[in-house]
């Protein structure tokens, strides 16, 4: 069975941040149904391409059903109060005081359902200072240091590709949901939760504050990737992406790398055999590595070094992860059907647990399953649904 078959979330988030999360608990096995405004729906949606539904709302909308309710409708709001005592958990990640102004907060839910989980993601929280200010993935990776700590050494700051901001605290909020319904179970009360994605992306920074910070008296550089024999190599043809990411941290990684290229003479040279001395002849021991890998492709590179026991990887970019002999092998890539796009190729959950399988599905269409939420959840007819949709209450 699906590990969190029981759970029900009304899910009113957008872009990213959220609905990482609320993606997350449907991959788990939570029926997650997002609440949308008719018309537009998430913005999302159209993010890059303008077109419903780009491929960014593919990548964050699996697992999900959509109904589209106008809460800024009296008549909608109503009928989303109605729905509320047949979920568990309600989220949203609007930006600050928008959730008070459409009257649908903590305690007028509440009100409504006191068993209810009400989770709240915030830029900077729902106090402080900072609470009012608008955050994206950038601002919250500004805000918690990791922009401050990625670029070479001598360079400006650079914002880390990945959203760990978004996605990053909207895996977090999953994790905290997931501990309060099980706290539920046993107590048969609901929470308030509130996650700050400034605070959650401090939590990727622990190991950097951690070796370099002194207890928060000092700035932690940035170290570019590092040096060598830690760094990234140039590899055949020499195009964008073609190297391989070395890293070595003991003595018997290093005695292995010199082994492999074919210089072992190299373990024992005096610029080279200890820690200090390659980090002041960093220049020299990276061409000699260089000179190495420049001979092969990334692909080769890494299954020689790696299969001797010298932890690397090639640098695989957005077009290798399709492609990638092992995530093939593990069946990482899955195609799904949607009902506008065909056949949509899409990465799977990552979670994978012994006696919980829960197929991946497509992201919604804006409003389809509106009919079907309304007549299982409040028992309305075709006659009924066909009123609301006259008064623009749904779509």
């Amino acid at each position: 069975m699906p590990a969190l078959e029981a759970m029900r979330i009304l899910d009113f988030t957008q872009f990213e941040a959220g609905t990482s999360c609320t993606m997350a608990l449907g991959w788990l096995g939570a029926d997650v149904v997002k609440v949308e405004q008719p018309g537009r729906g998430d913005p999302g949606r159209h993010v890059a391409t303008g077109q419903d539904p780009s491929p960014y709302f593919h990548n964050w909308n699996t697992n999900k059903r959509s109904i589209a309710i106008d809460v800024r409708n009296p008549e909608g709001h109503e009928l989303l109060l109605r729905l509320l005592p047949h979920y568990d958990v309600f989220v949203e990640n609007f930006a600050p005081g928008t959730i008070d102004r459409l009257n649908l907060g903590y305690e007028v839910l509440r009100a409504v359902k006191p068993s209810l989980i009400y989770a709240q993601l915030k830029g900077f929280g729902l106090d402080g200072p900072y609470s009012n200010y608008k955050c994206y993935d950038p601002i919250a990776q500004a805000a918690a240091g990791s922009v401050s700590i990625t670029g070479e050494p001598d360079g400006k700051p650079i914002r880390p590709g990945p959203s760990i901001g978004d996605s990053g605290t909207g895996i977090q909020l999953a994790l905290a949901i997931t501990a309060a319904y099980v706290q539920k179970l046993r107590t048969g009360e609901g929470q308030h939760i509130e996650i700050s994605m400034q605070e959650a992306t401090t939590f990727y920074m622990r190991t950097m504050v951690a070796t370099g910070a002194d207890w928060g008296r000092k700035a932690v550089g940035r170290t570019g990737s590092f040096g060598a024999p830690t760094a990234v190599y140039p590899c055949a043809p020499g195009g964008p992406n073609d190297y391989v990411y070395i890293m070595v941290l003991i003595d018997k990684e290093w005695d292995t790398l010199c082994a492999a290229i074919g210089h072992p003479e190299m373990a024992v040279d005096e610029r080279f055999a200890a820690g200090a001395a390659r980090r002041e002849h960093s220049d020299e021991l990276y061409e000699e590595i260089a000179s190495w890998t420049r001979q092969r492709t990334k692909a080769e590179a890494m299954e020689h070094l790696a299969g001797l026991g010298v932890p690397c990887s090639a640098v695989l970019d957005t077009t290798d992860l399709w492609t990638d002999p092992h995530l093939k092998a593990r069946n990482f890539i899955q195609t799904v059907e949607h009902p506008t796009d065909g056949p949509v190729e899409l990465m799977r959950s990552p979670f994978r647990l012994s006696n919980s399988d829960v197929p991946m599905t497509a992201a919604p269409l804006l409003g389809q399953h509106t009919d079907e939420v309304l007549q299982a959840d409040l028992g309305l007819d075709d006659s009924a649904i066909a009123t609301l949709r006259e008064h623009g209450v749904v779509q």
